[in-house]
């Protein structure tokens, strides 16, 4: 009875996040640790009901630990056969990584394995791969950044899905998955390095966490788990909020951006740091931290003070008035830069109809048609569902805090991060056009996909084809 229940709540929180997409395919990473051998279990368990299918398990091998880690690469090699499943294994010099981008030995681990994620699932086209996060590890993630200081997205901990990872155990214990390998009979690898409390991480799960339980709550893994989603709900909601009021306050161009300082300190301090973090971040793509924030927003809220230019980390701040402008200090110099805003772009497109785009040096059209041999979701032709339309649709440019559901994702993705997904250099991403219904919002990214609520269900109804080709070319 633990067994079915455990598969169910399972089950229940990749439905309630819609991590893996009905008939999609999931590759699972497996370090050889009983997390993630039990979450490769679970998957092959539930294939049927879940209405996925499993690619193949990916291990890495980190090359950190010899002879132990070339045992734990021979584990895996040997579980994915005994599970009748395909197994990808990639070696890689953590170490000698951490030395070369001169970051801690972790981060590099991390750096590596993402960076294989998204190239196993690109190569292979796999929809999402599955890692072994539990509950415990969220709640270790919250405490550790409570500790060094966190805002909501922080304290929001580990996301149920990051690009095309996803975490479905994160409402699971560490416990709860022993007890039900030890039912199944299926064998783990313990990692000596996960007792060695030299580590910060380890010091919380081994001392700070048990402490808690026996001290104040003997069911703090849960309190922190529920804390986390409280705080992962309330920054989405603010971020959403933080992006419209971007779009009014903030003006864009290529490596760099206007702040209209007067409207910002008028705000209310939480959304202006908002704002102001994602100005910054914007422009040096990199992340920034608290202290840089209350220093912008302390200039924005002085303007008398006679400071006018200052550095930020891979920024410069200048004052223009009541503006701040905010310049990529590697590639813009301040003596360089542009004083005209570059065009954005609005054309109506009619249906039949046909729209030239200098800025992106395309023609898009748009027709009507009725059962398609292909209906396309990709490319530079696509078939969306001529149903509840607003005509005329909207040709346009993108506009910060744009988001959709792409294909095949399930949630809403914010544009900018679709574009970073999908490695399109900020300098090209306002040059893309969008296909935009007024009343519902992106229909088409041209050239890169649908938005899952325009996709089309029934090849027999009349859709609506939208193409697009190079300037010149004919159609």
């Amino acid at each position: 009875m633990a067994m079915l229940e455990l598969r169910q709540r399972f089950l229940s929180a990749i439905d309630r996040g819609r991590l893996i997409p009905r008939g999609g395919s999931v590759s699972v990473a497996l370090s050889g640790g009983s997390d993630s051998v039990a979450l490769s279990a679970l998957l092959s368990d539930t294939t049927s009901e879940g209405g996925f299918t499993i690619a193949n398990l990916i291990h890495i091998n980190h090359q950190l630990r010899g002879g132990e880690a070339d045992s734990d690469e021979e584990f895996c090699r040997e579980f994915a056969k005994s599970i009748g499943l395909p197994i990808v294994v990639k070696r890689v010099d953590v170490g000698e990584l951490a030395r070369t981008c001169r970051v801690s030995v972790e981060d590099a681990g991390h750096r590596a394995r993402y960076s294989i994620f998204e190239s196993v699932a690109n190569e292979l086209k796999i929809d999402v791969i599955a890692t072994g996060h539990t509950r415990d590890d969220l709640a270790e993630t919250v405490l550790l950044r409570l500790i060094r200081g966190a805002g909501p997205a922080g304290l929001a901990g580990i996301w149920p899905q990051v690009g095309c990872v996803v975490r479905p155990l994160l409402d699971i214990s560490r416990c709860e998955l022993r007890e039900y390998l030890s039912m199944r009979d299926l064998a783990f690898r313990e990692d000596a390095t996960n007792y060695d409390v030299r580590i910060p991480r380890n010091r919380v799960r081994h001392a700070l966490i048990p402490f808690l339980a026996k001290k104040f709550s003997p069911s703090i893994g849960a309190v922190l788990a529920r804390e986390a989603a409280i705080a992962r709900a309330d920054s989405q909601w603010m971020d959403s909020v933080a992006s419209q009021e971007f779009a009014r306050v903030v003006g864009c161009r290529e490596n760099e951006v206007t702040i209209d300082g007067e409207a910002l300190n008028a705000r209310p301090v939480a959304l202006a740091r908002r704002v102001a973090k994602m100005a910054l971040e914007r422009v040096s793509n990199r992340g920034v931290g608290f202290v840089h924030v209350e220093r912008l927003l302390d200039l924005v809220a002085n303007p008398d003070r006679p400071i006018t230019e200052a550095d930020f980390p891979g920024s410069r701040i200048e004052r223009q008035g009541k503006c701040i402008v905010v310049s990529n200090s590697v590639t813009v110099p301040l003596s360089r830069r542009k004083t005209s805003e570059p065009r954005g772009f609005k054309y109506e497109l009619t249906v039949p109809g046909e729209v030239v785009v200098k800025e992106a040096d395309l023609v898009v059209s748009a027709e009507r048609g009725c059962s398609p041999n292909v209906l396309c979701a990709k490319g530079d032709t696509v078939a969306v569902t001529g149903n509840d339309l607003t005509l005329p649709l909207v040709l346009r440019s993108w506009h910060p805090g744009d988001a959709f559901r792409p294909l095949g994702l399930g949630g809403r993705k914010k544009l900018q991060d679709f574009f970073v997904d999908r490695k399109i250099a900020c300098e090209k991403r306002r040059s893309i056009p969008l296909v935009t219904d007024t009343r519902r919002g992106i229909v088409w990214v041209v050239g890169h996909g649908i938005s899952e609520e325009f996709r089309v269900t029934n090849p027999n109804a009349v859709v609506l084809l939208l193409k697009s080709r190079k300037l010149g070319v004919l159609g």
